[in-house]
């Protein structure tokens, strides 16, 4: 085991294991406090899940345009300054959102807060293109959801601990993890974007014609189709961490400790099986391997409105688990190899909406469903879209034929 160990470590270069380290601890601060914070607003506010849904919406609509103009930013000015930013926002947006006490002022702090928040977003997924090659990206980020998922074994299970006793606790710990990140990632990792395209650009792209770069991105038809299925798929995906909480609290009378070892479930899962999977499916076809993982979405979450048992609820846990094994890694590969370089940032950009989009309008939706309709609708409605979504990622899968193994393509662009 040692061996293997010492095998993968040199497998993959410092700067990324910086990442790696750097990522873990903050996804620890995030899991403690991301998956409770619907039952936060529905409980401090004693409000209903459609005005939390709207809430939510506040800051998605709001991280389109920061996120948007983090990725022109990032192109233009590199990864670092940007993500060291969003750390640093984060710790003290997080403790502000704590500190709220009325529901009309949570609105316009959540449309600020979202503009800044998702600013460095593009600037993480560049510079994980820019450190790991072609050849290494399928099991870098397969590996990066290890992390993520060794993160959702602590987060949630002491995040469920501390929500029974003070909220307060959560945003404290969490504003307190961002900062540490943010020193460890000031004074150890310097900037990856590659320095030739950074003078060529300084010298002869201005800031609004990078913007303006985002035509060429709307233009590439293959990349915005795969975007288009992503959102439909992520907008049922989400729900496991925006509804899915109050769905079993009112519902199945499933508390926060109860919800919170579904996700850890999810996480070991992962854990186990995650690296095996990446590099078992890095040189299948992506698209029809998105295609087979949306349909496992479709079977996990129309599980959970027909079963009432706790143990089948983690069972439909796991199947939408095996799907997202598939789905992250393939996805997040597939968008960093369509990208030019000088472009990754905006190519990432325009990826993030696949999360933003579905956040502006799936939680208050699903909130409208959940306090005025069968609550179980909720999760037929999410069958047929992720029905929809696989059948449009087959749909490129039969259309790209051999143009879509884009991994692995030329480190200079397109194939």
């Amino acid at each position: 085991m040692f061996t293997r160990l010492n095998k993968l470590y040199h497998s993959f270069p410092p700067r990324f294991w910086i990442i790696v380290l750097t990522f873990f601890i903050d996804s620890i601060g995030a899991t403690l406090l991301f998956p409770f914070f619907s039952l936060y607003i529905t409980g401090k506010f004693n409000v209903g899940m459609t005005q939390a849904g709207m809430v939510l919406a506040m800051f998605s609509i709001f991280g389109v345009i920061g996120n948007m103009v983090g990725g022109a930013l990032t192109d233009r000015f590199g990864r670092r300054k940007l993500i060291l930013f969003g750390l640093v926002f984060s710790a003290l947006s997080t403790l502000t959102l704590g500190m709220v006490n009325s529901l009309a002022v949570l609105f316009p702090l959540a449309a600020f807060i979202g503009l800044l928040s998702d600013v460095s977003g593009p600037a993480h997924q560049a510079m994980m293109a820019d450190i790991l090659n072609e050849k290494q990206r399928q099991e870098g980020f397969g590996l990066m959801r290890v992390v993520r998922n060794l993160a959702w074994i602590i987060g949630p299970s002491i995040g469920g601990f501390l929500a029974n006793r003070s909220f307060m606790l959560l945003f404290i710990i969490d504003a307190v993890v961002s900062c540490i990140v943010a020193v460890i990632f000031y004074t150890s990792m310097p900037e990856t974007k590659p320095q030739h395209h950074e003078e060529e650009h300084k010298q002869h792209e201005s800031i609004w014609k990078t913007i303006a770069g985002y035509g060429i991105v709307l233009k590439d038809f293959a990349f915005m189709a795969f975007i288009v299925a992503a959102i439909l798929m992520g907008a049922v995906y989400q729900q496991m961490y925006n509804s899915l909480s109050v769905y079993l609290r009112d519902n199945h009378s499933v508390n926060p400790q109860g919800y919170g070892f579904l996700m850890t479930t999810s996480a070991i899962t992962v854990i186990l099986f995650q690296f095996w999977v990446s590099r078992n499916i890095k040189h299948r076809p992506p698209f029809l391997v998105m295609a087979v993982g949306t349909l496992f979405y479709m079977l996990g979450f129309s599980m959970f409105g027909f079963v009432s048992a706790y143990w089948l609820f983690m069972s439909a846990i796991v199947v939408i688990t095996i799907g997202e094994m598939l789905i992250m890694p393939t996805s997040q590969t597939l968008a960093a190899n369509f990208a030019p370089i000088e472009m990754r940032g905006r190519y990432m950009a325009i990826f993030g909406l696949t999360w933003l989009l579905p956040s502006t309008f799936a939680p208050m939706l699903a909130g409208l469903i959940l306090d005025n309709l069968n609550p179980n609708l909720l999760w037929y409605v999410g069958g047929v879209l992720c029905a929809v979504a696989s059948a449009a990622f087959y749909a490129l899968h039969l259309r790209l034929g051999e143009q879509q193994r884009f991994i692995p393509i030329n480190e200079g662009g397109r194939p």
